[in-house]
């Protein structure tokens, strides 16, 4: 059976943590004995590591990991790179705000071996004004410095192939902020043919979104800075 390792990136998530955790858990280790559900705490400053931990201790196929605060980007970097290192086949990613579905996992994972990269499609998204605002002003960024045009590029609910996922990373630097959406840009732009599959997306299930419009211009400002920095190692 092929080795699935799950990221999930986490801050301040002691509302959601034990619940994704449940959640997530079985869906993940039915795909195989050595498949982990891998959740790194990004340096919280609430109870999600203790949390984590006491999750980990009755589950032996959750790895609970903590590192000091780099957001949420480099945090999902690390846990690429983590699953890379243990061995992984196939690496997905979501996030610990419990507003991806478990049940939609399956979609994907019959895929897996037709498509090297599958991305969700957020319909009827429920997470607000400005973290749509922020999707689309990525988007219009990455068309203005790629010339391509993706459908969703900053989906936290994403199956890749282990080989795809170690080249890709090779062009995105350590700590990027944006590194779904600059690793959705480079596997285009490598030439992956990846499938988009319509998921739900609902409300936060507890805690504080932190987005707001001064963070929308200022990451669109930086993102075009780096994003025409990589755009020329892939020339």
């Amino acid at each position: 059976m092929d080795k699935v390792f799950a990221i999930i990136p986490a801050y301040n998530e002691q509302d959601n943590i034990r619940n994704v955790i449940n959640d997530w858990y079985d869906v993940i280790t039915s795909t195989g004995s050595e498949s982990r559900l891998v959740v790194i705490d990004d340096g919280s400053k609430d109870d999600t590591f203790r949390i984590m931990q006491e999750e980990a201790a009755q589950k032996p196929a959750l790895i609970a990991l903590h590192k000091e605060n780099s957001g949420h980007g480099a945090t999902v970097l690390y846990g690429y790179n983590y699953a890379l290192e243990n061995g992984a086949d196939f690496v997905f990613q979501t996030d610990s705000d419990g507003q991806t579905l478990p049940s939609e996992f399956d979609m994907f994972y019959r895929r897996r071996h037709e498509y090297p990269f599958i991305i969700g499609l957020r319909k009827d998204r429920k997470d607000g004004f400005f973290r749509i605002l922020t999707n689309r002003v990525l988007r219009y960024v990455v068309r203005a410095v790629f010339k391509i045009d993706l459908k969703d590029i900053n989906t936290p609910y994403r199956l890749m192939e282990s080989s795809l996922l170690r080249d890709c990373l090779r062009y995105i630097p350590k700590d990027f902020n944006l590194s779904n959406v600059i690793l959705t840009v480079v596997a285009a732009r490598r030439g992956y043919r990846g499938l988009y599959v319509p998921v739900t997306f609902r409300n936060r299930q507890g805690g504080k979104n932190s987005i707001n419009i001064k963070k929308i211009f200022r990451i669109g400002a930086k993102a075009l800075q780096d994003f025409y920095s990589i755009n020329q190692t892939l020339d």
